[in-house]
């Protein structure tokens, strides 16, 4: 069973930096290409950030230079930092498992994190 659990989120100011993990059980995540997708209140659910099992990266426009995906093989976790986070940058954030590249589609999902970013 592939169990996806989001952390991190948190409400913060313009600006600032915020760093979310996501641990994963039931895949391997070196094995396998995850990703972060958000939903803001209103809005369809939005692809983020994904890192291939290869280790390569790709990202949204909207964040290029400002997030970045990571992995942590040994504890089985992904990250997304995020840096001069903006008040449009305030969604819903979820971690997907066997993310397809390039359609960005995803077979399994966390239940979420909250960023807000306001002043």
């Amino acid at each position: 069973q592939v169990q996806l659990v989001e952390s991190g989120g948190g409400l913060v100011q313009p600006g600032d930096s915020l760093r979310l993990s996501c641990a994963v059980s039931g895949r391997t995540v070196s094995a396998v290409s995850m990703g972060w997708f958000r939903q803001a209140p209103g809005k369809e659910r939005e692809f983020v950030a994904a890192i291939k099992w290869n280790g390569r990266t790709y990202y949204a426009d909207s964040v290029q230079g400002r997030f970045s995906i990571s992995r942590d093989d040994v504890k089985n976790t992904v990250y997304l930092q995020m840096n001069s986070l903006k008040p449009e940058d305030t969604a819903a954030y979820y971690c997907a498992a066997d993310v397809a590249i390039p359609s960005m589609r995803a077979d399994y999902w966390g239940q979420g994190t909250h960023v807000t970013v306001s002043s």
